[in-house]
């Protein structure tokens, strides 16, 4: 099965629940109030979110289509659009940090991107800084002994920012193309995640200019609006430049990543449909549209 194939089974569940029937719902052109208001519902209820939502309708409303349907699926992949791209354009080694509350997925999706890095033929070293739990970094050393890759790893309770400095510093020295760093998703306060994560950022560019050139905030999308609350401290206390979406293997409703997109300007870069590690994917706007809406 295709990636395509493997989204549109995870999305299969949200498009059945709330987008079932909305090619006939939205033929033609007349968006009457009350074929406006259904589609309202349907938005929100798929985790879309009433700003969002408003904006989609009036966009829909402008348009004036011979086709609404057709008209709101290109309005969604223009607001999905842009931006989506890693900039791999940079000095080597270039360097990522994995961001994200704990439960989300971030230790895997490190190491499922580190994978995808390597199908491409590029040389990738992930760093182990999320010291604060053992098992994040037994589990991505046991992921890269998987997709084959160096992990630099200290014990847990060390310096995240230590283990973010050596691993650069590794990639530097043996000319690695990508530094992946796993960071830690929840110390005692906010105030002492923002500084540890600020202190990796510091030192990863005292090492290697402009570093980190990419920090990608991993979002269950499972949680739905509270994907959104977190995306939202992330993005307040580190320059968070977009998105991974993980766990949209079936109950997710798929809504999150307009709502991500249009209310914090975030763009999507990834998304996950499962565990294995041909599971995570770029982030294709009308792949994804494609796969919502039937």
């Amino acid at each position: 099965m295709g990636f395509f194939e493997r989204l549109k089974a995870g999305l299969a569940k949200a498009r059945k629940t709330f987008f079932e029937g909305l090619s006939q719902l939205l033929k033609g052109n007349k968006l009457s109030d009350e074929v406006v208001e259904e589609l309202e519902e349907r938005l929100i209820a798929a985790d879309v979110g009433y700003e969002t939502t408003q904006y989609i309708i009036e966009r829909l409303k402008e348009a004036k289509p011979d086709d609404a349907f057709v008209a709101l699926k290109e309005i969604l992949v223009e607001l999905l659009s842009d931006g989506n791209q890693l900039r791999l354009d940079s000095n080597t080694p270039f360097v990522i940090t994995i961001v994200g509350v704990n439960g989300t997925g971030k230790t895997t999706t490190a190491a499922k991107l580190a994978s995808y890095f390597q199908s491409l033929g590029k040389t990738v070293v992930l760093g182990a800084a999320d010291t604060f739990r053992a098992a994040a970094i037994e589990q991505l050393e046991e992921w890269g002994r998987r997709v084959g890759c160096t992990v630099i790893s200290h014990n847990e309770g060390a310096d995240s920012a230590a283990v973010a400095f050596d691993t650069v510093n590794h990639a530097k020295a043996k000319q690695r193309d990508i530094v992946i760093i796993d960071t830690a998703g929840r110390l005692h306060t906010k105030k002492n995640l923002m500084e540890e994560l600020r202190k990796v950022h510091r030192v990863v560019g005292k090492v290697v200019e402009g570093a980190p050139h990419e920090v990608l905030l991993v979002i269950d999308a499972t949680t739905g609006q509270n994907g959104l609350v977190q995306a939202k401290i992330f993005k307040e206390m580190v320059n968070v430049t977009g998105v991974v979406i993980t766990k949209l293997d079936g109950t997710a409703k798929g809504g999150i990543a307009l709502a991500i997109k249009k209310e914090l300007g975030l763009p999507i870069k990834f998304v996950g449909v499962g565990e294995s590690v041909e599971d995570l994917r770029p982030f294709d706007p009308r792949e994804f549209v494609d796969a919502l809406l039937g």
